[in-house]
């Protein structure tokens, strides 16, 4: 299974990095458990066509405000969107998982949202921060049910 994701804070690479062991523990005890292939875009990523369907992580960055009527401009993210919108490479998407600080109420998860309503593309799952071994043992078992 692949992952396109975009980490500022380090929090979604930790939390794919996390994503990508528990799979690979997964797999050691039974080898038709999916792998996870973790693919970090950024400012200076090449885009390329995506050839093989993949789950987008995305994290949330708002330009202040309360996220209902004002303060939803996402920010820091952008590239991802871009990179989704690359030669419609948002069609291979199976789904989109967000991430953020729950202390931020409606904001919570908000670029998730955004992204899924943009490329039509349902929400997976959500997780704060960095994650729990719950939220990875639980995200993980989403995707894999979602590639099927």
């Amino acid at each position: 299974m692949k992952i396109l994701y975009i980490s500022i804070s380090g929090n979604t690479r930790s939390f794919v990095q996390k994503l990508t062991t528990y799979a690979k523990e997964r797999n050691a005890e039974n080898p038709a458990a999916p792998l996870i292939e973790g693919k970090e875009i950024h400012e200076n990523s090449d885009f390329e066509p995506e050839t093989a369907d993949y789950f987008a992580f995305v994290p949330t960055y708002l330009e202040g405000g309360n996220g209902i009527d004002n303060g939803d401009v996402e920010i820091l993210t952008n590239v991802l969107g871009e990179y989704m919108d690359y030669e419609n490479n948002y069609q291979r998407c199976l789904g989109i998982v967000g991430s953020g600080n729950k202390n931020f109420n409606h904001q919570y998860c908000l670029t998730a949202k955004q992204y899924a309503e943009k490329f039509a593309v349902p929400i997976l799952d959500d997780y704060e921060l960095r994650g729990t071994p719950a939220d990875v043992e639980r995200i993980y078992h989403t995707l894999v049910n979602a590639a099927k």
